[in-house]
């Protein structure tokens, strides 16, 4: 079994590479927690979108589809029972009027779930707390003696993240 960076594991690591390693899995994690919230804002983002299409056809039913389907609908009433034209027609009206309230409630469900979708802001929250334990987290200073330094590309992550 071996360390992130390649050395074994329980071998005496320098405080450098230590850092670097912490530095990569600490990016390695703000990758996948954005990856996360773009993942997640995207499903809220489609149930709005579902939502906003909903109430559109719920529209454009209603709008276009009343004076074809009723008289269509009054027609085909009259035709089946032999009631008075305006009798058919009111009930043909009532028929357009459901089915534009079915379609409302499609949309207003799909409304609240997309209301009710909290990823980014539980993503945030983690990220914000993992910041929060990197800040206060120091390393144990010690003397660097000439035959124990470290690479130069472990120096360079430890000063450019700090």
């Amino acid at each position: 079994m071996s360390a992130p960076d390649g050395s074994p594991v329980g071998a005496e690591r320098s405080i450098g590479q230590l850092f670097a390693s912490a530095t990569t899995e600490m990016s390695a994690l703000v990758h996948d927690e954005i990856a996360l919230a773009k993942a997640q804002l995207k499903q809220d983002v489609k149930k709005g979108a579902v939502s906003g299409g909903a109430f559109s056809a719920a529209l454009l039913v209603l709008v276009f589809s009343l004076p074809m389907l009723s008289f269509a609908l009054a027609y085909g009433i009259r035709t089946w029972s032999h009631w008075n034209m305006a009798i058919c027609f009111l009930l043909s009206f009532a028929a357009n009027v459901l089915v534009a309230a079915v379609l409302a409630l499609i949309g207003t469900v799909f409304a609240k779930k997309a209301k009710k979708g909290k990823g980014p802001q539980k993503v945030a929250a983690s990220v914000k707390e993992s910041a929060g334990v990197l800040q206060n987290a120091k390393p144990h200073p010690r003397q660097v003696t000439p035959g124990d330094r470290v690479p130069e590309a472990i120096e360079a992550v430890a000063r450019s993240s700090s």
